[in-house]
């Protein structure tokens, strides 16, 4: 029964990565919803952890969560954008037990030593340099293909291998340039590129198949300018000028506001497996929208205040990236389970769950008002949001270890 499951859950390369995924965004949330109850005296007491939780947790986010389900769809498309080989199993199980392997160690360090910490963004980062190699290959080899989009996520992924390095040398010898790196790389050159790109071209390929008379809005200028504006924020942020970020935001929210208008976005709710991946990427228009209010607010304030706080950040971090790696990740293990490309209800509504959290978190740093739940707020929110996704792990963790229902492999 064993050996039948292992071979199921390494028989694609969404199945193991998405696993471990799934399994991870339950335990990082549990660990953060841990700490901030002890942290703000409403359940627990405070913990002493060998990282500040601060740091922990955004590491744990940018680089421990979200790259499983990048590397399991990419490991799965790369070779169909490039009609390229397909990644062996050697090489996607690999990396996922080097990741799986450096969470572990990562969170053991959290608890009894920060040198074992390092062990594991080590091998995390191992695990991360054997899958960019991968896919650099599939890229290299493509011949006569349109290689735009692997380019743009290729030269993230290589990012995201720096961002680990920079926290690697953190750890190492804490100076505080390499921290801010690897935070701000993570978020604007690294998960911010990939989801860029990949929403430029699977959201309108997606819509035109399910929706009539549908028309491809896919041009490549547009996604250049969205991507300058993401590295220019992430360069602003990193060298503190920040009164300046409203040049890059404003006119990357228009930029996505005017693709969420030409993808349909209102013509989306007609299928839901689609409409998540519009609504998602809908976020992403108001989160720079108030990631360029904030700044311009700061540009002319006198008392150098944040207006909005940690609000956009999490409007950008809950609303687009996670929600659209739920929506993706659901179509793809729908998709490749050999079920019908349908979004039931119960998913349906985990999903508005994730935005419910988003709203949750935001509230606080929106309303002034009611800033002195502040605290529980914060926490409910985090509740929300590991209710839901440990509810979309449980629905969907079995298909990865089960055989397709139609018979095919895979």
């Amino acid at each position: 029964m064993l050996n039948n499951s292992w071979h199921h859950i390494s028989a694609a390369p969404h199945r193991s990565l998405f696993l471990a995924g799934a399994l991870q965004g339950i335990f990082t949330l549990t660990w953060w919803m841990y700490d901030l109850a002890g942290r703000y005296a409403i359940l627990g007491t405070y913990s002493v952890w060998s990282i500040a939780p601060t740091w922990a947790h955004a590491f744990l986010m940018i680089y421990c969560f979200f790259p499983f389900f990048i590397f399991g769809f990419l490991f799965t498309t790369y070779p169909n954008w490039l009609n390229g080989k397909k990644i062996t199993k050697h090489v996607y199980m690999t990396t996922c037990l080097l990741m799986v392997t450096g969470v572990a160690l990562f969170y053991t360090g959290l608890i009894h030593g920060q040198w074992i910490s390092v062990l594991g963004v080590i091998a995390l980062l191992g695990g991360f340099i054997n899958a960019f190699r991968a896919l650099q290959l599939v890229l290299v080899k493509a011949k006569e293909q349109d290689r735009r989009h692997a380019i743009a996520t290729s030269t993230a992924l290589l990012m995201g291998c720096l961002g680990i390095a920079a926290f690697l040398l953190w750890l190492l010898t804490e100076i505080r340039f390499l921290l801010d790196f690897s935070r701000y790389a993570g978020i604007w050159f690294f998960l911010m590129p990939i989801l860029l790109t990949v929403s430029h071209r699977m959201i309108p390929f997606f819509s035109s198949r399910v929706l009539d008379n549908y028309i491809i809005v896919r041009p490549y200028w547009i996604l250049w300018i969205m991507l300058a504006c993401t590295v220019l924020h992430g360069l602003l942020q990193l060298t503190h000028l920040i009164q300046y970020l409203w040049l890059a935001d404003f006119l990357l929210a228009l930029c996505a506001l005017y693709l969420s208008i030409r993808w349909g976005l209102l013509r989306s709710f007609q299928v839901s497996l689609l409409a998540v991946l519009h609504i998602a990427f809908a976020w992403l228009s108001v989160s720079m929208l108030l990631f360029g209010l904030q700044s311009l607010v700061f540009m002319q304030s006198e008392t150098n205040t944040w207006l909005l706080g940690m609000a956009p950040l999490h409007a950008l971090a809950i609303g687009y990236f996670a929600s659209m790696v739920l929506g993706m990740a659901s179509r793809v293990t729908i998709g490749h389970s050999g079920r019908p490309l349908v979004l039931d209800r119960f998913t349906w509504q985990l999903f508005i769950g994730f935005q419910a959290t988003a709203v949750v978190r935001m509230l606080p740093e929106l309303i002034p008002a009611i800033g002195q739940l502040a605290p529980i707020l914060y926490l409910f929110a985090g509740l929300i949001w590991l209710a839901c996704f440990t509810l979309w792990a449980v629905r969907y963790i079995p298909v990865y270890w089960r055989s397709r229902i139609d018979g095919k492999p895979g």
